[in-house]
């Protein structure tokens, strides 16, 4: 690993970078942290020199001219064209990028995150490609994302919670809502994060570069819950992926054709009402 590196784990950022994007923000960070750095020590021996040079014991009567060189002048300047640089020719070019040139539909893979307090739900198109159409009335313990059962373009799709799989060497465009207050889809692996609002549909994008399992967390203080709003990010082979969906499909499918589960408190189907059993009669002395 490189010096420039050092100082981004020193200040707790992950090491492991598993986007095609990552390097750009960790090489714009390490500069950033290296100017600071610079500034501080040398606005601190700068504040310590100061203290010494103009103590009261040293130089009794205030000089009300001020600096009368121009190298404070120069300092400045240099100090406001670096931070214009760093913005003008860095952060503003990549925070462009990565708003304005988003990947082509049928390169990338969709998906939608809707988040909850306290979890990350994901919804996947089928086969088809297509999602289905979702209404807020239909939304319930079973159907979190309020899926219309009547779609039939919704019999393929996936839905999880907790965890998402993506192909690895994929552009994977996600489309970010929420159900009920603002939540952060942060992927520091992979160096991109995004608010989910409620009644916004906000599109962030990153393409993989590595197999494994890295931490999705909500970034956004969201609630009490917020500390446990954490999910895992699977990115997977092009073949596992494709076993993925396959045993999602699979799964999908065998609970749409299993039969509803009745609650303890529902009426039982009526039928023919069992024959009275009569009482034999006492005899006689009996």
């Amino acid at each position: 690993m490189n010096s420039l590196a050092l100082i981004n784990e020193f200040l707790g950022m992950p090491p492991n970078n598993a986007s095609s994007h990552g390097y750009q923000i960790d090489h714009i960070l390490e500069f950033c942290h290296w100017f600071m750095a610079a500034l501080f020590f040398g606005w601190s021996a700068f504040f310590i020199y100061v203290l010494l040079r103009f103590r009261k014991r040293r130089q009794p009567v205030a000089d009300h001219a001020g600096v009368r060189s121009g190298i404070s002048t120069h300092l400045e300047f240099s100090v406001v064209l670096i931070e214009a640089v760093l913005l003008l020719g860095f952060a503003i070019p990549l925070w462009a990028r990565r708003v304005n040139q988003f990947p082509p539909g049928k390169e990338a893979l969709l998906v939608h995150v809707v988040a909850q307090q306290f979890s990350f739900n994901y919804h996947l198109p089928g086969a088809d490609g297509q999602f289905a159409r979702r209404d807020v009335n239909l939304v319930s313990n079973s159907n979190p994302l309020g899926i219309d059962p009547s779609d039939p373009a919704g019999k393929d799709d996936i839905v999880t919670t907790g965890e998402l799989h993506v192909p690895v060497n994929r552009p994977v465009i996600a489309e970010l809502s929420s159900k009920d207050v603002i939540h952060d889809f942060f992927l520091p692996s992979m160096r991109i994060a995004g608010d989910a609002i409620p009644g916004s549909l906000i599109p962030i994008w990153f393409t993989p570069v590595k197999t494994g399992t890295d931490e999705i967390i909500c970034g956004q203080l969201c609630g009490l819950g917020h500390y446990g709003m954490k999910g895992t990010l699977v990115v997977d082979t092009p073949q596992d992926y494709q076993a993925w969906l396959k045993e999602r499909a699979e799964l999908a499918a065998s609970a749409q054709a299993a039969p509803p589960a009745s609650s303890p408190g529902a009426p039982q189907p009526q039928g023919k009402p069992p024959e009275p059993v009569s009482s034999p009669s006492p005899t006689p002395g009996g």
